[in-house]
């Protein structure tokens, strides 16, 4: 949770931040999988992602346009230990409540976002960072103890 408010608060997952080098976040991560994009076209395409488990890191001009991180709930999410320290993984089962409640206990300012608040999803978008969190209700497949409740899916950031 606390990579998850940090980010939130500030638009950064420890040194990874949008603007920075691609190369210079392959050094800190290790090599990225490359989107297909990437292999067929060349490095030089934009827009496709690097990803290093669930977390991805969109591409322009070879530089970080926008950072992910995907969670699916009822499993357990893998990330760098650049970004989970103690762990490459955690349970990635997050309440909506649960992430609005850490939120405000960090004095976290969000809004709902009404641009992805629509049928059985709903998202808040906060600032100054502009991170986007996106909750829907679970999938058939999601194993999750409340059936009616929306979890996070994906958390984002990206520049214009």
């Amino acid at each position: 949770m606390n990579v998850l408010v940090d980010f939130a608060r500030t638009g950064r997952i420890g040194p990874l931040h949008c603007g920075m080098p691609l190369a210079e976040a392959e050094h800190l991560l290790g090599p990225g999988r490359p989107h297909p994009a990437h292999i067929m076209k060349g490095p030089d395409i934009d827009g496709y992602p690097y990803s290093w488990g669930g977390l991805k890191l969109d591409v322009t001009q070879r530089a970080v346009s926008g950072i992910w991180i995907h969670l699916w709930p009822g499993s357990t999410a893998k990330l760098p230990a650049l970004v989970v320290p103690e762990s490459e993984s955690f349970e990635a089962t997050v309440l909506r409540e649960e992430l609005i409640t850490a939120l405000d206990s960090a004095g976290c300012e969000h809004h709902v976002n009404d641009t992805l608040t629509f049928g059985q999803q709903s998202s808040i978008l906060t600032r100054p960072a502009d991170v986007y969190a996106v909750f829907s209700l679970p999938g058939r497949d999601n194993h999750v103890p409340h059936r009616d409740r929306h979890y996070l899916d994906v958390m984002h950031k990206y520049t214009a």
